[in-house]
């Protein structure tokens, strides 16, 4: 067992003798030179370029924001709104009905019935019920209906645009069907 043991002993030395220092130098000559060798290629920035200043020449010319301006366009549009104006206006001096007091798109439509000739619209406004007939009142911008299908009134509202002017526009209201 001693003879094995000697065996095993000699065995282990050889190989550990094979994994000693050996010959690295043709190894680091060829990683130097590969290192040397590979070398980045950048292409050099171009110059840049020259600025030349160039001088405001519409420092002379009319502001588009003038004062001046914007008076005369106001003037122009007055004047053709003048003769617009005695047609398109609200009727100040009638009494308002209850559903001119809430914002249109407050007001749901849910229905519609009647008889031939006379249809009725059902709008719910804040959980109550409302009839709507031809000719009735309808939101904040003096709307009034003008027809009654079985999905929508239609209304002709007026109201002030950015100039202050009274101009006409339609409005609808679109039958809303119940969400399960």
């Amino acid at each position: 067992m001693t003879a094995l043991r000697w065996l095993a002993a000699g065995v282990a030395g050889l190989l550990l003798a094979g994994c000693g220092a050996s010959d690295h130098e043709e190894l680091q000559q060829w990683m130097t030179a590969q290192r040397n060798a590979a070398r980045p290629h950048v292409t050099p920035l171009s110059a840049p370029k020259q600025f030349v200043p160039q001088s405001y020449t519409e420092a002379n010319a009319t502001d588009p924001f003038s004062l001046e301006k914007l008076t005369v366009a106001l003037r122009r549009d007055s004047n053709q709104s003048a003769s617009n104006a005695a047609l398109v206006a609200p009727e100040l001096a009638r009494r308002k009905e209850p559903l001119e007091a809430f914002p249109l798109d407050s007001m749901t439509m849910v229905g519609s019935m009647g008889r031939p000739g006379k249809p009725v619209a059902l709008v719910r406004v804040d959980n109550l019920l409302y009839q709507v007939h031809l000719g009735d009142y309808l939101g904040q911008n003096y709307g009034r209906v003008t027809k009654i299908t079985e999905t929508q009134v239609t209304l002709r509202e007026i109201a002030q645009d950015a100039a202050g002017e009274w101009v006409e526009r339609p409005a609808t209201l679109q039958l809303q069907e119940k969400a399960k």
